[in-house]
């Protein structure tokens, strides 16, 4: 399930494309903006390629490129670490190449997502961020979610739907 905002298009990996995006070997029509893909859209794929041949296509809980719709570049990664649990509830994270920071994109990337669980029939959506990355607890912040816990190393977000 892809979404289109005004400024990006975040679209669902394909398990082909999640095993090019690992291999680092992109296709010619993969156009990926310098620094993409980062160490820690890197991290998820082997997960998401692990579940989707076990279980299938996570769609729409699973992860997601972020693409610029003005040139088409993925400059970034988003997505959910898996489907609902009991209680309705989703964990997702994001990151975006050092260049694509601090311009809205992921405060813009992360309102499509929240949108994408909502109509899917999730109910709460979590994440979490280190204790010192001010700038993604912003962006939490600016998109909804409260901060409902802390520890040495992270604070912990929450956004009911």
């Amino acid at each position: 399930m892809d979404k289109s905002t005004e400024r990006l298009i975040v679209q669902s990996y394909t398990l082909a494309e999640a095993e090019r995006v690992l291999a680092q070997t992109p296709s010619a029509s993969d156009n990926w903006a310098p620094g993409y893909p980062f160490v820690d859209e890197l991290a998820i794929l082997p997960r998401f390629i692990a579940d989707f041949r076990e279980n299938g296509d996570p769609a729409p809980f699973g992860p997601y490129i972020v693409r610029r719709r003005s040139d088409g570049l993925a400059i970034g990664g988003l997505g959910f670490t898996g489907r609902p649990d009991a209680d309705g509830a989703v964990e997702v994270g994001y990151g975006l190449i050092p260049d694509a920071r601090g311009h809205g994109f992921a405060t813009e990337a992360l309102l499509a997502v929240i949108e994408i669980a909502r109509g899917a029939g999730a109910l709460i959506v979590r994440a979490d961020t280190a204790v010192e990355n001010v700038r993604s607890q912003n962006v939490l912040l600016k998109c909804g979610f409260r901060e409902v816990e802390w520890s040495a190393d992270a604070v912990f977000f929450k956004r009911v739907l």
